[in-house]
């Protein structure tokens, strides 16, 4: 499970905003968010058994943010990696819309991801999860959890309201790792999606996930101001949830120079 929130064009002070928890097992092997050193023009953290992310944004401010999708009836045995997606979007040149329509065709060699991509314009969506869906996306808030965009899970709807207020109080960073750290769990019908049995569905409804072996490994809390500048912060918990270690960093899309660390 993955929770992105996305707020595009929305805020008179910022470009997007953008709120996301990696759900993952905890012994997978996973790296801090960082440059890259073999891609130095790249932010992100990275998945150490794959080599792709999860997120990422590169100095130009291309950016995108993956989640998988829940459908245990599509299963490949030896799929590309979805990780590359994001990685292979950032470094590229293709436009959001150009990158988003291509793969829509190439879709189904996958198993199930959502993937949401940025360049200097457009924001734009992709899916495999029911059939390839490719849709260019218009200024607002959007949700993505382990479904189809703003599919209308608890964890969503509230997540999204949550996200909303802190624009509207002027998007406060602690305030934004408050909502994505919510630890609430719904017992609704249909909590996220009903494939699972009732102790996991009430587990995976929260925004920051916990159970034994999985769980929220990192937030991801990231703006860009209208002037270019990309503030991003993360937080990667350690295995009792209690306890975490940050990283921040600032650099402005426009300048080659260091970057505020």
């Amino acid at each position: 499970m993955c929770l992105v929130f996305i707020a595009f064009e929305c805020h008179k002070d910022y470009r997007f905003v953008v709120a996301a928890n990696r759900d993952e097992f905890y012994a997978r092997p996973t790296e801090a968010a960082t440059f890259w050193t073999d891609r130095p023009s790249v932010l992100a953290g990275r998945d150490l058994e794959a080599g792709g992310t999860w997120l990422g944004i590169e100095r130009g401010g291309r950016f995108a943010a993956l989640t998988n999708f829940r459908n245990p009836a599509r299963q490949r045995t030896t799929p590309p990696s979805r990780g590359a997606l994001v990685t292979n979007f950032v470094t590229g040149q293709a436009s959001a819309v150009q990158y988003t329509s291509e793969l829509r065709d190439s879709a189904e060699h996958y198993n199930g991801f959502g993937l949401l991509v940025l360049d200097n314009s457009e924001l734009a969506y992709c899916s495999n999860g029911v059939k390839p869906v490719q849709r260019t996306l218009e200024p607002g808030l959007y949700g993505l959890s382990n479904h189809l965009l703003d599919t209308p899970w608890p964890k969503v709807v509230h997540g999204k309201q949550g996200v909303q207020r802190c624009l509207e109080r002027g998007a406060d960073i602690n305030e934004l790792f408050e909502v994505m750290t919510n630890r609430r769990c719904y017992t609704d019908d249909g909590v996220t999606g009903r494939d699972l049995r009732p102790e996991s569905e009430r587990n995976f409804s929260a925004a920051f996930v916990e159970t034994e072996h999985y769980g929220t490994r990192s937030t991801t809390v990231l703006t860009m101001s209208r002037a270019g500048q990309v503030e991003f912060y993360e937080r990667t918990y350690r295995r009792d949830n209690t306890r975490y270690t940050s990283q921040e960093f600032r650099f402005n899309t426009a300048d080659k120079g260091d970057v505020e660390q």
